[in-house]
């Protein structure tokens, strides 16, 4: 018994062409939409508003608070009346240039593209977990978090959240900020800390011997 050759190259045809189909809709995942407007601040909130902060990674949790400082009343009103401390993990007087960079960033920086993105997928962006969370807590005792993931492809912004909702099964809006931040909490423990003024040289005494010399020359 003969076949036709050509209904048996069709139907092999069809089947190609539907084992196709089939494989490329199944491993088809949506993809983030992306909305680009004008670049907006992150947070409302202004530098001298923060009143204690902490930023938390894999390596270390750091925690930071404004303490008065005492200022002689003839002076007041000159200068900063308050200076930052860190309080977790060590008790000392932090690097004021550190933190102003870091407080600047977060209270300054932009942000023009979000990416709403299913919450199943926050891993991919560095974000489940984190790389870093930063916490800033507000003279009005308003607090405020900031999650920062992964470099995007050609590593000119982070992945980020600001003020997710806990427990939230709403598409998530991932932010494209900027890649400063990473410079500002990638730090080791030292550089956070203010560095230990260097010590001034004393003066050498002179020596009774030649105290008594001079006195017997004198007299």
């Amino acid at each position: 018994m003969k076949f036709q050759k050509t209904p048996l190259i069709l139907l092999f045809s069809a089947l190609l062409l539907g084992g196709y189909v089939y494989f490329s809709e199944l491993r088809k995942e949506p993809q983030p939409q992306t909305t680009q407007t004008e670049a907006k601040p992150i947070f409302a909130f202004k530098e001298d508003e923060v009143q204690a902060f902490t930023v938390k990674t894999a390596q270390q949790t750091l925690s930071f608070e404004q303490i008065p400082m005492s200022i002689p009343a003839g002076q007041k009103g000159l200068g900063k009346t308050s200076s930052w401390q860190m309080i977790a993990p060590e008790k000392t007087t932090a690097d004021q240039a550190t933190v102003a960079f870091l407080l600047n960033l977060i209270a300054t920086a932009k942000s023009d593209r979000t990416l709403l993105t299913p919450i199943t997928r926050q891993a991919e962006f560095g974000l489940n977990p984190p790389i870093a969370t930063i916490e800033v807590k507000l003279g009005n005792q308003q607090t405020h978090r900031l999650l920062l993931g992964k470099p995007n492809f050609n590593r000119q912004f982070l992945y980020a959240l600001a003020d997710p909702i806990a427990n939230s099964s709403q598409d998530l809006a991932v932010l494209q900020v900027p890649i400063n931040f990473q410079n500002a909490i990638d730090r080791p423990l030292s550089e956070w800390k203010q560095a230990n003024p260097t010590p001034k040289a004393s003066s050498t005494p002179s020596s009774p011997n030649t105290n008594n010399a001079t006195s017997k020359g004198a007299q």
